[in-house]
């Protein structure tokens, strides 16, 4: 099981932070990620477990500092959780050979495809931490912050949070510059 505890932050100044994280990290690529999600047509039987959040359909492709190119297809589910402006998430995923295929069976299913969005950006690692600075179409640019774990106890969390916590103030990043939203719910608010 792998849990993710992460927190976003919105950006001001990506030219600026980006010179922070160079100094500070380990630069791991560029990516560029194209998330489809499905959700249950409506009525949602009683008996469909999947989460509320859906299941994601990511196209992913990373460059590597090299310039080597990879490209995947990543299917995640999640149950997701809100704590202290963190994202908790436990995550199950897997890797799918051809999307569109994968796609039409999920129709097939009786699921339909509601929310999209486009990340692109720079990832690196700091003691531990992935860093993701990152811009979304219609958002605006962020900074993701992140911790794998293997579980979400309460002390786990709150340590993963002081880690985190103390990152973005060396990034410069205020507290008041987190967002507790999920991206799907600020892209949905600007769609209506």
């Amino acid at each position: 099981m792998s849990v993710e505890i992460e927190i976003k932050a919105w950006v001001q100044n990506f030219d600026g932070l980006k010179k922070k994280l160079d100094a500070l990290g380990e630069y791991r690529g560029s990516f560029k990620k194209s998330d489809a999600y499905w959700y249950p047509k409506a009525p949602v039987p009683a008996t469909c477990s999947l989460p509320p959040t859906g299941l994601r359909v990511r196209k992913e492709k990373d460059t590597a500092p090299t310039g080597a190119a990879s490209r995947a297809v990543h299917v995640t589910y999640k149950v997701k959780e809100m704590r202290d402006s963190m994202e908790i998430n436990n995550e199950k995923e897997f890797v799918v050979s051809a999307a569109g295929v994968f796609e039409d069976l999920l129709a097939c299913l009786g699921l339909e495809k509601r929310d999209c969005k486009k990340k692109k950006g720079l990832s690196y690692q700091i003691d531990g931490i992935t860093a993701e600075l990152l811009e979304l179409p219609g958002l605006g640019s962020f900074i993701e912050l992140e911790i794998l774990s293997a579980d979400d106890k309460n002390e786990t969390v709150a340590a993963a949070r002081s880690r985190l916590y103390k990152l973005l103030a060396e990034l410069g990043i205020p507290e008041t510059a987190i967002e507790s939203r999920y991206y799907t719910e600020m892209l949905r608010s600007i769609h209506k």
